[in-house]
């Protein structure tokens, strides 16, 4: 399965602010550091350094975040939803600097932004090799 955040490339920054108080003028910078996907199943963690790859019909696995289901998300699996429950959590750092009373000001902090949806996987197919394996 190929996991992307909608907006490629654009949407991981570095997007930029300035807020101006009197004197005081601040610019901070947020651009995406990683997201973090919880597919559902027990350990089905995936760390992606980037928005991923938009999934466009090209064949293969995704070049840069993707993920492999290895169970259907039967009920029994999944509290009776028959779905698996996915978190996507961006990590963006924000970055600022900027001056106050004459005096410089800065900073950096990580803020974490969760989505989540489900997924019914209904069936799982195995692939078999041309020698048979």
């Amino acid at each position: 399965m190929w996991l992307w955040i909608d907006g490629g490339p654009a949407a991981a920054g570095p997007i930029s602010v300035t807020a101006t108080a009197g004197a005081a003028s601040v610019t901070a910078t947020a651009h995406l550091s990683e997201v973090e996907w919880a597919m559902g199943p027990p350990g089905g963690t995936v760390q992606c350094s980037g928005p991923g790859t938009p999934w466009t019909g090209q064949e293969g696995p995704s070049p840069d975040c993707g993920y492999t289901y290895l169970q259907r998300s039967l009920p029994v699996r999944t509290a009776g939803a028959g779905r698996w429950t996915i978190t996507a959590t961006s990590v963006w750092t924000v970055t600022w600097s900027g001056a106050s009373n004459g005096g410089p000001v800065t900073g950096e902090q990580v803020v974490r932004v969760p989505n989540q949806t489900t997924l019914a996987v209904d069936e799982v197919q195995v692939l078999v090799g041309g020698d048979g394996s």
